[in-house]
């Protein structure tokens, strides 16, 4: 069994921290490390105790949800709280971070930022980065690491197709399965 990389296991993390989130408009997680150990993590949502907007909806002021609080800036927040240094630290997200996380990012002293997914890739964000020297690299996740025997399910249904196109079932109907098995295993 090959083993998992560190990029891999620690965007999983972050994905998995996502699953708290309760914001209905976009899930977001974030993982904070230091030498290949994980010091912090975040989602996005309310405030400790606050009412949260899976359940009462989002409170949007010029299209931003002023109630939920981000994923990244949880993290960094769970650092303070604790006392534990972000310097030269390696924060993994779900997404790029939007321009005030990554103002937050770079004055914790984070230095390396890996992102699975362009989100709304702020230029000025990016510049910042730059400017500050901090490393950003999108990093998308294997998602089926996280599936359980995952690869093997696939390789059946491949297998399962193929049988049914050489047993003369009709293309189209194939063509049918082939789509939905796709779909299954896709975003």
């Amino acid at each position: 069994m090959e083993r998992l990389s560190w990029h891999q296991y620690f965007m999983a993390q972050s994905h998995l921290l996502a699953l708290r989130s309760t914001c209905d408009r976009l899930t977001v997680g974030a993982t904070i490390t230091r030498d290949n150990r994980i010091i912090a993590g975040g989602y996005n949502g309310s405030i400790s105790g606050g009412v949260h907007c899976s359940d009462e909806g989002c409170y949007v002021i010029d299209g931003h949800c002023v109630r939920t609080i981000h994923a990244e800036m949880n993290a960094i927040l769970q650092c303070a709280k604790f006392g534990v240094p972000t310097e030269g630290a390696t924060i993994y997200v779900t997404h790029f971070p939007c321009l005030q996380c990554c103002k937050a990012i770079i004055q914790s002293g984070i230095k390396k930022v890996y992102y699975a997914k362009d989100y709304r890739n702020h230029p000025y964000a990016v510049q910042l980065f730059q400017e500050a020297n901090v490393h950003t690299e999108q990093i998308e996740l294997d998602e089926m690491i996280l599936e359980a025997k995952g690869k093997e399910k696939l390789e059946f249904i491949a297998e399962l197709l193929n049988r049914l196109t050489e047993a003369g079932v009709n293309e189209e109907e194939v063509k049918t399965f082939y789509e939905k098995a796709s779909a299954l295993f896709s975003d």
